[in-house]
């Protein structure tokens, strides 16, 4: 029982698969917003709450988490299953706006907080099991974060149709607080690793604020995320626009999502394993923002003739956006652990990770200031994507390629 796969890779998927289906909100918002009788723009304001406290919890739960991962993963599974239930009793008994605030705390503010301690908990051990694989370690549980999504929203959708939207919650948080419980139970540090309880006090948050190299991540990271939620947001209405007035339309809409999400998964595994190969693991950044920018020029220069070929790219540029969004999440722990060594790297890493929440905020929010200014026209926003991509990988050739150990 005393093994890596056993002590890490497995309570890391069990705890990453269930906190994952954050990712689903797509599924349900509508029966949410209908339940209550608000819109989707109010209710979807939820989301991005939870987004918010994944990325700032996770940024001051770095102390707890390498004192104890056992006293955070507990945190998270109470968190983010008391979140789900609340979220199903505020649906069945409220409506109107104290619904709408029952819903922003219970699964926003709670969730949200179980979401960003859980997805930081077991990150550390999973290196300190894979010392000489640290890519594929992280790549394999964060996977499991992008996977959830495709795995759960076929049970969502089966579970709303059968039971409704409140006993969707009920049914689903009841099974993630099994899986989590498994999960804290079974996750656990190498045998002879301890951690230093002087070397905690000697850390300081703000002298990473002053740290050229830090900085530099913290962007790529967020730009990265902003860009990826910024299209992968609109990929249905994209899709729509893209393919309106074809007979396949509707087998065209169904089919690509599947397809996207398994591309995010494949980009945490993928990406975080090739960087296991390389002497820089920034190098990886730099594939994707150079991969994610050129498709993006190709859409925008192939739709002068919108035919065959702007469609299929179209396509593909979902793909390859949703392979290096993937990717980001998998490679940024070994790539901090390269620059600043294992000591201090789930505080580090939770720092980081407060790029997300700011993106989670400004990434979809860009897209429909840019949609409205336009008048829905979608090549705006794959022009700003482009734009940021390549300030983002200047960034990464000019500041996170320097190694400070």
């Amino acid at each position: 029982m005393n093994n890596k796969w056993i002590r890490a890779a497995v309570p890391a998927l069990l705890i990453h698969c269930s906190i994952g289906t954050v990712y689903c909100w797509s599924t349900f918002k509508e029966a949410i917003a209908m339940q209550i009788g608000a819109s989707t723009f109010a209710t979807g304001w939820a989301f991005s709450l939870a987004i918010f406290f994944l990325g700032m919890s996770a940024a001051f739960a770095g102390r707890i988490v390498e004192a104890d991962i056992h006293r955070s993963s507990l945190i998270s599974c109470i968190c983010f299953t008391t979140g789900m239930l609340g979220t199903g009793f505020v649906i069945q008994h409220a409506h109107g706006i104290l619904a709408l605030i029952g819903i922003y705390f219970f699964y926003g503010c709670i969730m949200g907080i179980g979401l960003g301690v859980g997805y930081l908990t077991p990150v550390k051990t999973l290196m300190l099991w894979f010392s000489d694989q640290k890519g594929l370690a992280t790549g394999i549980s964060i996977m499991g974060f992008g996977l959830a999504k495709a795995i759960a929203t076929p049970i969502m959708e089966f579970l709303q149709n059968r039971y409704g939207i409140s006993a969707m919650f009920y049914i689903l948080g009841c099974i993630y607080f099994v899986m989590m419980l498994a999960g804290h139970f079974l996750l656990k540090k190498p045998d002879g690793w301890v951690e230093n309880p002087e070397r905690d006090q000697e850390f300081q948050w703000t002298s990473l604020l002053k740290n050229k190299t830090f900085v530099g991540i913290w962007l790529i990271f967020f730009l990265n995320i902003h860009c990826g939620l910024m299209l992968i947001t609109y990929e249905k209405q994209i899709l729509n626009a893209t393919f309106a007035g074809l007979g396949v339309l509707a087998l065209i809409i169904s089919f690509v999502p599947s397809v996207t999400a398994a591309c995010n998964a494949l980009g945490r595994i993928g990406y975080s394993t090739i960087s296991d190969r390389m002497k820089d693991r920034s190098l990886v950044y730099q594939i994707i923002f150079g991969s994610c920018f050129t498709i993006c020029a190709v859409v925008l220069l192939s739709s002068i003739n919108v035919g065959t070929v702007y469609k299929v790219v179209v396509v593909i540029m979902l793909m390859i956006i949703n392979l290096g969004y993937g990717g980001g999440f998998s490679t940024l722990p070994a790539l901090l652990s390269s620059r600043f060594g294992m000591d201090h790297i789930s505080k580090i890493h939770g720092i980081t990770l407060s790029a997300w929440a700011v993106a989670g905020v400004t990434g979809n929010n860009t897209s429909e200031m840019i949609l409205k200014a336009s008048n829905q026209n979608y090549n705006f926003i794959i022009s700003v994507a482009l734009l940021l991509y390549v300030v983002a990988f200047f960034i990464c050739v000019s500041t996170v390629k320097e190694k400070h150990l």
